[in-house]
């Protein structure tokens, strides 16, 4: 037996186009082929030459809970971790979209990372090898350090992702 990586994410979303968005414009994932399941969904890849599907998104159908609505957050997951490069870039594009962000250093190690919520709340954790990125390692001051366990999701600026716009 052996279990040889992560092959996806599945997120339920109740805005389909604000959480496909999000994941193409924010973290730079390309929209693939998706079977017809019978109900709305997506399926974002990296942009690598292999590009792997890594974030299934799927809206009405089985997203949806007894009440009509898919439920917000991450549940008894605390957050999907996603190997990445660029960190400082990716602190631009959060700013750039309006995104409150938190960055870490993890004791002992070159890894940097930034934590950030997709429109469903889902928690994002961006991992990267900082012996490898140019520029200042992670800010762990107060308010831009992340804390475990401490949620900093706030809906509002997602809402400029909405299918409205």
């Amino acid at each position: 037996m052996l279990v040889s990586g992560l092959f996806h994410i599945a997120i339920k979303t109740n805005d389909l186009a604000a959480t496909e968005r999000f994941y193409m414009e924010v973290l730079g994932l390309k929209k693939v082929a998706r079977p017809d399941f019978g109900y709305p969904g997506a399926w974002l890849a990296t942009q690598g030459p292999a590009g792997s599907a890594i974030v299934h998104i799927y809206a009405g159908g089985p997203a949806l809970g007894s009440d009509g609505k898919a439920p917000v957050g991450t549940a008894a997951i605390d957050h999907v971790s996603i190997a990445a490069h660029g960190y400082h870039e990716f602190r631009a594009a959060f700013e750039r979209h309006g995104l409150p962000w938190r960055e870490f250093l993890v004791p002992g190690t070159t890894l940097w990372q930034l934590f950030v919520y997709d429109p469903s709340g889902v928690q994002l954790e961006l991992t990267f090898d900082g012996a490898a990125e140019d520029g200042p390692p992670p800010d762990m001051r107060p308010g831009h350090g992340y804390v475990a366990g401490t949620s900093f999701f706030d809906p509002k600026p997602y809402a400029a992702f909405g299918s409205a716009r």
